[in-house]
């Protein structure tokens, strides 16, 4: 669909042991030039779709909605880094885009990934896909080298309702070791691989650029979702097979549909495809 980099490949063995130890890994390649013109094609026409009044930040299930979006997370060379991480069954179950305009004034607070998320066990990796290129001074995902290893309950969030703020809790700065502080710099049509227990958060983007990532969640097939807390969590199969079976399986789109909220059923775009 896309075409990919002469240089993608495997994880190697020291990126592996980097993933295990300091909660990340960047800067894999996937796509080429080429294949970031039309990945930021996509993002355009996607993003045309919306109402003007919505955020396509406050959206979510593209992969639920779209089968451009859908085949987009299927791309092989996504899954085999995604496979290195979380072995060979493993199933997607969220998929969105993260945007900041030119010398856009939203911040990311640090947060944990699984203080929003109710699976159990708690393991999902999110790769986050660079549309175009991201730094430290247009808002590129900064994280806490290794503070997945305190755990999901390792870092005591709190609620802020400030305006510029994407997320509404937040961990407070005195709990961050700023000297583990690193910049995920990504060139366009790169990725990172992010653990759902590490600290992480955005700054404001204070360049005259664009600013846009696609994120994908992936958790091996023995994690299960609080349908109490989430009614509308639901897997696709990414690779592999799922012989437990332990939560609801979300159609796969036959056509083009637009998510304008952040919680949807799959059964909620059919008259749309």
């Amino acid at each position: 669909m896309y075409q990919i980099s002469d240089e993608v490949r495997r994880l190697t063995n020291n990126e592996k042991q980097q993933y295990s130890e300091q909660g990340y890994v960047k800067n894999l390649p996937v796509f080429s030039n080429d294949g970031v013109s039309e990945l930021q094609e996509l993002f355009e026409e996607l993003s045309s779709r919306l109402p003007p009044d919505v955020d396509i930040n406050k959206t979510n299930m593209w992969h639920k909605a779209s089968k451009k979006f859908y085949d987009l997370c299927r791309t092989p060379q996504i899954l085999d880094y995604v496979e290195d991480i979380l072995g060979p069954n493993f199933v997607q179950w969220g998929g969105q885009f993260f945007y900041k305009e030119p010398h856009s004034g939203s911040v990311v607070p640090w947060h944990q990934d699984a203080q929003y998320w109710p699976l159990e066990p708690a393991n999902a990796v999110t790769v986050w896909l660079a549309v175009y290129d991201c730094d430290e001074e247009n808002g590129a995902m900064k994280v806490v080298s290794g503070s997945h290893k305190k755990g999901v309950n390792g870092f005591k969030h709190h609620k802020n309702d400030a305006s510029h703020l994407v997320l509404d809790q937040e961990v407070s700065e005195d709990q961050i070791d700023k000297d583990k502080i690193v910049y995920m710099e990504l060139k366009a049509g790169e990725i990172s691989l992010h653990n759902d227990a590490l600290l992480h958060g955005s700054d404001a983007n204070n360049s005259n650029r664009k600013r846009c990532g696609i994120t994908m969640r992936f958790s091996p097939t023995n994690v299960k979702g609080d349908l109490n807390e989430w009614p509308f969590f639901e897997t696709q199969l990414a690779r592999g097979e799922d012989t437990l079976k332990l939560n609801p399986i979300a159609q796969i789109p036959r056509g083009e549909a637009t998510p304008i909220k952040r919680f949807c059923f799959s059964k909620d775009f059919e008259n749309e495809w």
